[in-house]
């Protein structure tokens, strides 16, 4: 039989060396010093052997006392290892080890700045609660309270992403054999729906030609006030408004060719007299290279520069925004008579496959260089208080 004395006192040799207790339990001294007990043992006709624990963080008491479980186990009709990796799993499969393999797993389905924000969201709402829980003991009481602060403050949206976020968490558990089921659909129907507000914008012509005034008024800073009165008149999405560089500008052609990252599509945006008035001033400040609205360089304008020159205009975010500029154009050029296929196609609400959007990137073009410079005609007539009436397009 072993003893605590002889194995604090066991040398380690060139190879392992095996030293017998009682019952079958055995200590292996390894040739750098290490120890571990050991049970060798049969189940469904097979030779296993079961690890113990490692001296001296488990003491001879300690082994011998796994060992009598172990083979209370194989009495019952239980093995042992398999059970032993199932705990070992409970534990080291946590909430937070699981989800980043499923996001992981994922993540070439989808843009990495999508990738990014629900990482983000994880790590901001859901790892604190429950990350470090083993996957099995996550339960729906767990994921609700992990979500109800989200509910109480209003972030609605949020809460239902982080809950689906969270289920498909448990399917991919689930399909690797994890756990069984998932608690998070029970928590669905707990957290109130949301109703998607639209970005706010000025669509009566009135106030409209308001904003205009105040935007060729704004007393900023001039790459600013540009920024918004090409906003107004090619109406493309703020992102790629700020990003807007030079070398995708034609001004002699007045077009400006560049890649949509939000469609995946490379989309034309005819310039009419108007725009190209712009841009023309424009280059005198920022030149030729780069992009077309900075003021640092090599830095575009920042995300929001916009949305706050129009809040120091008076515009609060329930009145106008940057996106809402789009909106606009799309309702204001919808009730003059222009084909909903060439608005849609002039917004880029394209389709995603590669060679639809190939063959779509100039349909509708002679129509949209049209309805561009008419739309400018359109701007400018508002903005000098002319009574703007309606006009049908032409083929």
């Amino acid at each position: 039989m072993l003893t605590d004395t002889a194995i604090k006192n066991a040398k380690p040799g060139d190879k392992p060396t095996k030293m017998t207790d009682e019952k079958g339990l055995y200590l292996i001294v390894m040739p750098n010093g290490s120890k571990y007990f050991r049970f060798d043992y049969r189940y469904a006709g097979k030779r296993k052997t079961l690890a113990l624990g490692v001296y001296p963080e488990t003491r001879l008491k300690d082994a011998r006392m796994k060992l009598y479980d172990a083979k209370k186990l194989l009495h019952d009709g239980i093995d042992p290892s398999a059970k032993q990796k199932a705990e070992h799993d409970a534990t080291t499969h946590t909430f937070e080890r699981v989800a980043l393999k499923w996001a992981d797993s994922v993540k070439d389905t989808i843009k990495p700045i999508t990738h990014t924000k629900r990482i983000r969201r994880f790590e901001t709402h859901v790892f604190p609660h429950i990350g470090g829980m083993p996957l099995v003991e996550v339960k729906a009481p767990n994921i609700y309270s992990a979500l109800r602060p989200l509910v109480e403050i209003k972030q609605l949206e949020t809460a239902h992403r982080c809950r689906a976020d969270i289920s498909s968490v448990f399917a991919y558990a689930i399909a690797h054999g994890l756990t069984d089921y998932d608690p998070a659909q029970a928590v669905a129907k707990q957290i109130p729906s949301f109703k998607v507000e639209h970005r706010a914008a000025i669509t009566d012509p009135r106030q409209l030609a308001v904003l205009l005034r105040d935007i060729y008024g704004y007393e900023g800073a001039f790459v600013v006030q540009c920024a918004m009165k090409l906003s107004a008149l090619l109406f493309q999405r703020p992102g790629e408004i700020r990003q807007m560089q030079w070398a995708d500008l034609d001004l002699d052609a007045k077009e400006w060719r560049y890649f949509v990252t939000k469609t995946e599509v490379e989309h034309i945006v005819p310039l009419s007299r108007q725009a190209v008035e712009v841009l023309e001033q424009i280059k005198l400040l920022t030149g030729t290279q780069g992009y077309v609205f900075t003021t640092r360089p090599g830095r575009p304008l920042s995300e929001n520069t916009v949305n706050y020159a129009l809040r120091a205009l008076g515009y609060d975010g329930k009145t106008m925004t940057a996106h809402g500029f789009r909106s606009v154009a799309s309702t204001i050029l919808n009730e003059l008579g222009f084909s909903p296929d060439a608005i849609e196609r002039q917004l880029c609400h394209m389709p995603r496959d590669n060679v639809r959007a190939a063959y779509n990137r100039a349909q509708y073009l002679p129509e949209r260089v049209k309805m561009m410079q008419a739309w400018a005609d359109h701007l400018d007539g508002l903005r000098n208080g002319a009574d703007v009436i309606p006009f049908k397009r032409t083929g």
